[in-house]
């Protein structure tokens, strides 16, 4: 559909070389299936490096099925999860945390896409009463679906309240390398020390061909491999989804993608800032560019550069950097904008 690389999303980038190699380097004769390999388990201990050796890990396919593995696993049925409005569990899985954990979400209005203690408490009610499910999970996103990021010191905040009442704390990390990237810390520091029980770690986003991992934090894990089966996440040949994250998490490749493609959206919307038809509508901080556009050149600039609309009714659009996108992307592209709203003048 576009000429050069799209600013849609970072999934529509492709594999990262490296991780293409390590799928070759994997795909030779015969492994063990359903993660008893080699390859896996090997993994799995650097993840253990990075979090803690209290981490427990379970590759899934995708994002969608890490959330889905991560409430189940926290949540019984008649359970609720408190979430930001826009968060991916609410808006875009089809349903699936309600569908397959049989929770309730509780979507909560924020301008940013981030939670805060004041926001869960409107939540906190009806406890022990037999009419109301039962808040149990909150779960926040890192970085945010509008590309903000929750210090470690905000994560720290949530977490204490979370546990103050009995809760668990989640993280869809989707995007969670952009986010230690950005903030310039680890991990472990934005995770399992801030208070988080249970992270969605995302690859797809950063590089990888397919596959997510959920890392579990001093829990017992025990119910999880069942659950996972159930939820037709269990990778038969999971050496392929293991060897990508060896890839990414070797020699600071998860750093080198994230830092890319969070500089490329500063430089998309340091050049924006520039054009005083477009505001920017969200703090760039992660590798998300979120503006309000003249509604006529929109349709235009998709057929160059496909996009997404964000919300329609304000002309808001979202624009997403990757690890593979260049300068001269981002330079073209506004050029473009630019052509097209001297157009309208």
């Amino acid at each position: 559909m576009s000429r050069l690389r799209g600013f849609a999303s970072d999934n529509n980038s492709g594999v990262h070389p490296d991780v293409m190699r390590a799928l070759q380097n994997v795909n030779v004769g015969h492994a063990v299936g359903y993660g008893d390999d080699d390859i896996t388990q090997r993994t799995i201990l650097k993840f253990k490096e990075i979090f803690g050796t209290e981490t427990d890990v379970f590759f899934a396919y995708n994002g969608t099925g890490a959330n889905v593995m991560a409430i189940q696993a926290l949540a019984k049925p008649y359970h609720a999860v408190i979430c930001p409005e826009t968060a991916h569990i609410n808006v875009d899985e089809c349903g699936a945390p309600e569908k397959h954990a049989g929770c309730k979400l509780l979507p909560v209005k924020t301008d940013d896409g981030k939670l805060t203690v004041e926001g869960i408490k409107a939540y906190m009610h009806g406890i022990d009463f037999e009419h109301h499910s039962q808040p149990r999970l909150v779960s926040i996103t890192q970085a945010t679906e509008l590309g903000t990021l929750y210090s470690i010191r905000e994560i720290e905040t949530i977490a204490a309240y979370v546990h103050q009442n009995n809760m668990y704390l989640h993280m869809d990390g989707a995007r969670i390398a952009n986010a230690a990237a950005s903030l310039g810390c680890s991990f472990k520091e934005m995770t399992v020390d801030a208070g988080v029980d249970v992270l969605s770690f995302g690859g797809t986003k950063n590089g990888l061909m397919f596959g997510e991992a959920v890392l579990f934090f001093h829990q017992n894990t025990q119910a999880v491999k069942y659950i996972r089966k159930q939820s037709a996440q269990l990778h038969s040949k999971m050496r392929y989804t293991a060897a990508q994250f060896e890839a990414l998490l070797s020699n600071e490749l998860w750093y080198k993608n994230a830092s890319h493609a969070n500089e490329m959206a500063r430089k998309l919307a340091a050049k924006l800032g520039e054009i005083p038809e477009i505001r920017i509508t969200q703090k760039v901080e992660s590798n998300g560019v979120f503006a309000i556009v003249p509604e006529e050149i929109i349709e235009a600039l998709q057929q160059e550069f496909f996009f997404y609309m964000w919300d329609p009714d304000k002309s808001e659009v979202r624009w997403m950097t990757s690890f593979d996108t260049q300068e001269e992307d981002i330079d073209t592209f506004v050029g473009l904008i630019k052509e097209k709203i001297a157009v309208l003048a």
